[in-house]
């Protein structure tokens, strides 16, 4: 075939790549929970928070560009998402190009969208120059004739037709943090999902264990080189906090305000759906609050909302000028006792237990 579209595929802008373009996905399967506010149809932060994947990672190391890194969201969250939902996937990766590209076409040609990995710095509409290799978009068709590939991305309103090529370099990166290898996940939705206050408190019980430093990484730190920290976390968030009074010391002249003007990028503007994923998070609560009349998960919105303002504040300093380290340090420190909150809250929210 010539040329192949998925259409009509419904999309909406969102704040994270990975739970925009499942929430796109459970769309375009026709499947939700009919009493969900709105339409039925999961939002953006529903979706994220039944992932169970929020997270804390901080990691310095010589030779990174900027000189930090920061995430709020684990490896796993888009698998362990299709397995509470009962969506069939798996996460498969090859060295071979033209076997990758067979995974995704064989997929469009029997009508199914399917999400992969690209590097957000060989995506030409997007005109970055900092390297994700884990950016989660959907393939919804190609045209062999104009050898391009029909990109649906969460930072793009409109359907993008991007190169083969391009697509390629994309798909096949070795940018950081690391190979994503054709990475793709193709899906089968079951007929119905299951029952939403059951997953609800699964995710929540993994988002608190999660927050405790287990499978928190979102990438192998085996590997880096001497010198490197790495923090995980709600003790992570502590450990962040206390680098960043350090950082003039550590950091050559050119990389301190680097380091500090990354702040607010990877709160606010690298995909993190704004105050480094916890605003998702309290969305996801107070979806489940609403629908179910669960308390426990009205609480852990306030919890996770309270969380997100308190990253958003780091990053508006952080983005003041002149720079402050010690006003950034402080604004670090109020950052554990509420993580902490919200992680208590959330294992509470997954216990379930009496609704008053």
């Amino acid at each position: 075939m010539s040329r192949v579209l998925i259409e009509p595929y419904p999309h909406n802008l969102g704040g994270h790549c990975g739970s925009g373009a499942l929430r796109d996905l459970l769309h375009w399967a026709d499947l939700g929970w009919n009493n969900l506010p709105g339409d039925g149809r999961p939002s953006e932060g529903l979706v994220f928070g039944l992932g169970g994947g929020l997270s804390f990672m901080y990691t310095r190391y010589p030779g990174l560009t900027p000189p930090i890194y920061l995430v709020g969201r684990n490896a796993d969250m888009e698998l362990d998402f299709c397995r509470r939902l009962g969506i069939d996937t798996r996460h498969q990766q090859t060295d071979d190009p033209d076997q990758g590209w067979h995974w995704v076409k064989d997929e469009i040609d029997a009508g199914r969208p399917v999400m992969v990995w690209c590097d957000i710095a060989e995506l030409p509409y997007l005109r970055v120059r900092l390297s994700n290799t884990r950016h989660d978009v959907v393939i919804i068709g190609y045209d062999d004739d104009r050898k391009t590939v029909f990109i649906v991305d969460n930072d793009r309103e409109d359907v993008q037709e991007v190169p083969m090529e391009a697509f390629r370099r994309a798909h096949g990166s070795n940018g950081f943090p690391g190979p994503n290898r054709f990475a793709s996940y193709p899906m089968r939705f079951p007929a119905q999902l299951p029952d939403l206050l059951t997953c609800a408190r699964d995710a929540a019980t993994s988002a608190a264990r999660v927050l405790g430093g287990e499978d928190a990484l979102l990438f192998d730190v085996t590997s880096l080189p001497a010198g490197s920290q790495v923090a995980s976390g709600v003790d992570g968030v502590k450990a962040f906090a206390d680098d960043i009074i350090t950082w003039p010391y550590r950091f050559d002249p050119d990389e301190l305000p680097a380091a500090v003007k990354s702040l607010p990028v990877f709160v606010e503007k690298a995909g993190t759906g704004g105050g480094l994923f916890r605003r998702l998070e309290a969305e996801f609560c107070r979806d489940v609050a609403q629908t179910t009349g669960d308390r426990h998960f009205t609480a852990a919105a306030e919890a996770c909302q309270h969380s997100a303002d308190a990253w958003s504040a780091l990053g508006e300093i952080a983005r003041a000028e002149p720079m402050d380290i010690q006003a950034i340090s402080d604004a670090a420190h109020r950052l554990p006792a509420l993580e902490a909150a919200m992680q208590a809250v959330l294992e509470r929210a997954g216990q379930g237990g009496p609704n008053n």
